[in-house]
């Protein structure tokens, strides 16, 4: 007898074709049959609604999150089966649990604990907190750097290049599906192209990925775009640039140019990659957007704080209004709070991206889809953390109509399946493991906001991760089924196929 069977739905394939009907039917966490199902012990009627492949999110900070928040409902509520996690340069790992995490994650992972060194021990730490739903791992230049270089403002010696090579080379070997960088945070930003170049290049000779939150997404955009191209080629790596944007008004439009010129490059050949979150704010770590000894003004007044430990009741609230409730000047106001006790792990959402250019990068036909956010919950962090997936399938895709249907699907299913390798997913088909998501494409919507960011997406019926029932009807069912996934290969702790 089938497991479960989900009959009457609308199957969105994960290929982009239009929708076919079909019963599909799941066993021993796999998609046993297409077609017609025979009796199962779970019954799941999907009449007027879509079933699609679990979505992925191609750019995720979760690496702290699986041990924290194993329900990973933020994610797992939008339909997302799996994520990457390690990005713009912060990783779970290497780990040196006598140090503190603060310094290799830059705050992001901050309160990232365990007794685990590299991949393989953070995955087992991971699975016996029995998480929601699958990761995948990149390993970060700036956590690697942080553990190897004793002055990150140098050029590193011989000997602590090839500690930062060794720990890159064995994340890779235990299933790291790539090296991340990023340069624009610290200390990735003291670091030359050629650093990045022979680290890359590991990556390139194991056939996986070079991620990359480039040097520069505002007045420089072009140049640091240029740069990325230049360490892909050199490395001979595919290249994938992270939530691609025009930072600050006077920079909006030029994600026009920036998407010719890699269109150029992929005409000649080169591998490149990209995704982007639909949001007009960034959000992270505030500390580095600032030169405290010249504080932004123009930054400051765009500038809304997620999360501060040192002054919680600013969390929610606009710089600006702050500043102006208390009667003082805005630049003041914010090298406080950067240099009160714990100040370094505020976390900040920039107002600094334009629409037109959000809707210009969904057009681009190859443009994947990563949330970027900072799962921080005691906070009230950027509204992505919990609606990207369902902001994209209900405005964009049915308010807007700036893709189908079936090409959004594809470009959160088998597109990143198939970037980031991973193993017999982001496809219905017979012989792939069963992450499944059935919604509602009339009423799915993002409902999370700026000021109520912690609100579950509209028009999830449910979710299915390794073919156990993790999500209905609004209700998180904890089985805990996730996976941690090894590029292009099986499971962490699973037999290779």
């Amino acid at each position: 007898m089938t497991d479960i069977a989900i009959r009457n739905a609308l199957i969105l394939d994960g290929s982009g074709g239009e929708g076919f009907e079909a019963d599909i039917g799941i066993s021993d966490g796999m998609i046993e049959t297409i077609g017609v199902v025979g009796a199962s012990q779970t019954e799941i009627n999907g009449a007027g609604m879509c079933l699609a492949p679990g979505l992925i999110d191609t750019h995720a900070h979760d690496d702290g999150a699986f041990l924290r928040h194993p329900d990973m409902t933020f994610k797992l509520s939008q339909g997302v089966t799996t994520v990457v996690s390690g990005n713009c340069g912060f990783s779970a790992v290497p780990f040196d649990p006598s140090a503190d995490p603060r310094t290799a994650s830059g705050g992001i992972l901050s309160g990232l604990k365990g007794g685990f060194t590299d991949l393989s021990g953070y995955f087992d730490a991971v699975l016996e907190a029995k998480p929601a739903i699958n990761n995948m791992m990149l390993v970060g230049h700036n956590t690697v750097r942080s553990l190897a270089v004793s002055d990150q403002k140098r050029t590193p010696s011989v000997s602590e290049m090839q500690k930062m090579q060794g720990y890159v080379e064995r994340a890779l070997e235990q299933g790291a599906c790539g090296f991340s960088t990023g340069l624009i945070y610290h200390p990735g930003r003291y670091s030359q192209t050629e650093e990045i170049i022979q680290l890359a290049s590991l990556a390139g000779s194991a056939g996986a990925l070079y991620t990359t939150h480039m040097r520069n997404e505002g007045d420089r955009l072009l140049e640091a775009v240029e740069e990325a191209l230049q360490i892909g080629d050199e490395a001979q790596v595919h290249t994938h640039i992270s939530h691609h944007k025009a930072a600050g008004a006077a920079n909006w439009g030029k994600v026009t140019s920036s998407l010719a010129r890699i269109d150029r490059a992929i005409a000649a050949g080169q591998a490149v990659s990209m995704d982007v979150y639909p949001y007009t704010a960034g959000s992270g770590r505030m500390i580095e957007y600032f030169n405290l000894d010249r504080i932004n003004r123009d930054l400051a007044e765009v500038i809304r704080i997620a999360s501060c430990p040192a002054f919680r009741a600013y969390e929610g609230r606009m710089l600006k209004d702050i500043a102006a409730e208390q009667q003082r000047d805005i630049t003041e106001l914010t090298l406080e709070i950067l240099t009160a006790p714990r100040g370094e792990n505020t976390i900040c959402i920039q107002f600094i991206i334009d629409e037109a250019d959000v809707e210009t990068n969904l057009r681009w036909p190859e443009m994947m889809i990563g949330s970027d956010g900072i799962p921080d919950l005691r906070g009230q962090p950027h509204p992505r953390l919990y609606g990207t997936f369902a902001k994209i399938l209900g405005h964009y895709v049915r308010q807007r109509a700036l893709l189908s249907l079936p090409e959004a699907i594809r470009r959160m299913t088998s597109l990143p399946a198939a970037t980031f390798g991973m193993h017999q997913r982001g496809m219905i088909r017979t012989g792939f493991h069963a992450d499944l998501v059935l919604f509602n494409p009339t009423t799915i919507a993002d409902t999370a906001t700026y000021d109520a960011p912690q609100t579950l997406a509209e028009g999830i019926d449910t979710v299915i991760v390794n073919g156990q029932l993790a999500f209905h009807n609004g209700h998180h069912h904890m089985a805990g089924s996730g996976q941690m996934l090894r590029y292009r290969e099986t499971a962490h702790g699973k037999p290779r196929s």
